[in-house]
């Protein structure tokens, strides 16, 4: 597709800009729609290459920025998981299909969200975090992280219960993720996708990626706690239906 086609850039500029003000932690997984964006003027596979390089460009301001602010624990108790998920979406790719990850994603986010109005999950705030619990949600995003770079709800179902500060619970994300989208870098190789074309569009859209990482973290921290998570439920429940009526119709339409 032409780099200079209006539509294009567009949607992929919109695309690219979501995510960055995501990684601040300003918009929870509506991130996500990245890929799924891109999708309308690129395939799927093909869009997941070109945004791996714009995501860890982003990762790095993220990081920078919150370099003091993350929790440990979340990170010690998920990244093995994530490990073994990233291996998994790599011996399952040519599986799995686009569709059919948006729609169980969607569900599952569905899920999480009726599960956040329940009175249990009251009860359930502010525990220690749960090492097989954390571990199996860990695994589950860097396996969707790797097929279609939808590794938001998963990681948000353990998370988001914490009640962590929206500062270090967007340091928490933008470490969890910039390790897992850079053990993704080798098998991307390998599957072909960092080819010189998608390397080349991802370059012109990571200032893009860095303007909404910056304007997010400007924005972060001048929200209240009460009025970030409310923003970010309200998000994640309008993203899982997108995902689920995608999803659905690539499953049982082939559309």
């Amino acid at each position: 597709m032409p780099i200079f086609d209006p539509y294009f850039v567009t949607v992929a500029v919109a695309a690219v800009f979501i995510v960055g003000l995501s990684k601040a932690g300003l918009l929870g997984s509506l991130g996500m729609v990245g890929v799924p964006l891109l999708t309308l003027v690129m395939p799927a596979r093909e869009a997941a290459g070109v945004m791996l390089p714009v995501l860890l460009a982003m990762d790095a301001i993220a990081i920078w920025n919150y370099r003091k602010e993350f929790d440990w624990r979340i990170l010690r108790i998920m990244l093995p998981g994530a490990a073994v998920g990233t291996l998994l979406g790599w011996a399952l790719w040519a599986f799995v299909s686009d569709s059919a990850v948006l729609l169980f994603v969607g569900v599952v986010t569905l899920l999480f969200i009726l599960d956040a109005i329940l009175p249990l999950r009251k009860k359930l705030e502010g525990l220690p975090p749960s090492k097989p619990w954390g571990t199996f949600w860990g695994g589950f995003a860097g396996f969707t992280s790797f097929i279609s770079h939808t590794g938001g709800p998963p990681f948000q179902i353990y998370v988001l219960p914490q009640r962590l500060s929206p500062a270090i619970y967007a340091g928490t994300t933008a470490i969890f993720f910039a390790i897992v989208n850079t053990a993704k870098l080798i098998p991307y190789f390998f599957l072909g996708q960092l080819n010189t074309h998608n390397l080349t569009l991802s370059a012109t859209l990571i200032p893009v990626g860095i303007g909404g990482v910056l304007i997010g973290v400007w924005l972060v921290r001048r929200i209240s706690m009460k009025w970030f998570y409310r923003i970010a439920y309200w998000l994640v429940f309008l993203l899982a239906l997108k995902l689920v009526w995608d999803g659905a119709r690539g499953v049982f339409w082939g559309l």
